[in-house]
């Protein structure tokens, strides 16, 4: 990823993964809600947030 700090302070990326997210939580769901909780403070222009990241996880659960 490449990123660069303009002069007046802005971050400017040419794409790639730009931020992760990461929560615990007692259960599987528990650390999903935590998380998304926390996305949703985090926003800038074009921002998109994936939504299916610990589905596998939590398809694998009984």
């Amino acid at each position: 990823m490449l990123y660069f700090l303009t002069g007046d302070g802005q971050i400017i990326t040419a794409g790639g993964r730009v931020l992760g997210v990461t929560a615990l939580g007692s259960t599987i769901s528990a650390a999903k809600l935590q998380a998304y909780t926390a996305v949703k403070q985090i926003r800038w222009d074009g921002a998109w947030c994936r939504k299916d990241i610990s589905d596998k996880a939590l398809r694998a659960r009984p």
